[in-house]
């Protein structure tokens, strides 16, 4: 009997899991002080390695040995900039996977400016929410809730789908509705769970295990744009699922 799509998707999540588990991925997350002790424990609770180190003195010699980066704009400073900056072009050189969170990026013109420069660093994946995709997607600075969504996921499918096709990342929103697409195709699960809104840096943290995941899918550079989206369609919803418990 042919296994169902459904039965597919769990079976390729557990073994993403597995992975994740027996390989202890070192994820190094540049990432803000707000959300950075839950961000280490999230990763350590789903069997990655957590490295929180951010001084660009310290990016040549260690981000070209890690796994997976993970860039979080949260608590932005000029100094941090710079340091995203170089861990993103040495993970793009060593050929490591990283991933984008483009914290309330429509908040202010200088951090949607850092955002739209990380973009054209090329990450893997960007993963937000709906206010923040479409933010980035339109280049626009307008009224905010702070890091908190104004928008529902589903109002953000376009502007997703136009970010992934301009940056060539697969583009993950989350909210009631996650949506994952790589500017073509468009994958939903119905994943939100309202208390999540509740706790701080849920979403930081599911953006760090998106990085966890990738960086044990080996094959994310080299399939064909079919599984590329597909695999990664199952790290993004899968690095949800884990987060919510």
């Amino acid at each position: 009997m042919e296994e169902s799509e459904a039965t597919l998707w769990a079976r390729k999540s557990w073994d993403l899991l597995c992975a994740v588990r027996s390989q202890s991925p070192l994820i190094q997350c540049i990432t803000n002080f707000v959300s950075m002790d839950l961000m280490a424990n999230t990763l350590l609770s789903a069997g990655a390695s957590p490295a929180m180190l951010h001084s660009l003195e310290e990016i040549p010699d260690f981000t070209p040995q890690v796994h997976a980066l993970c860039l979080n704009v949260g608590t932005l400073s000029a100094d941090w900039i710079q340091a995203m900056k170089l861990a993103a072009q040495l993970a793009t050189k060593s050929g490591k996977p990283w991933v984008l969170d483009p914290v309330a990026a429509g908040a202010s013109g200088f951090r949607l400016k850092a955002c739209l420069e990380l973009v054209e660093l090329k990450p893997t994946v960007i993963r937000g929410n709906a206010s923040e995709i479409i933010a980035l997607s339109n280049a626009t600075v307008g009224p905010t809730k702070g890091v908190d969504s104004s928008h529902e996921s589903t109002d953000a499918v376009e502007s997703a789908k136009s970010l992934a096709r301009a940056s060539r990342a697969i583009v993950a929103v989350s909210g009631a509705v996650d949506i994952v697409t790589d500017g073509e195709r468009v994958v939903g699960a119905n994943n939100g769970v309202a208390m999540m809104t509740k706790i701080t840096a849920t979403g930081c943290s599911v953006t760090a295990l998106v990085a966890a995941f990738v960086a044990v899918e080996k094959t994310h550079l080299v399939v064909n744009n079919e599984e590329l989206f597909m695999r990664a369609s199952r790290l993004c919803l899968e690095s949800r699922f884990v987060g919510r418990g």
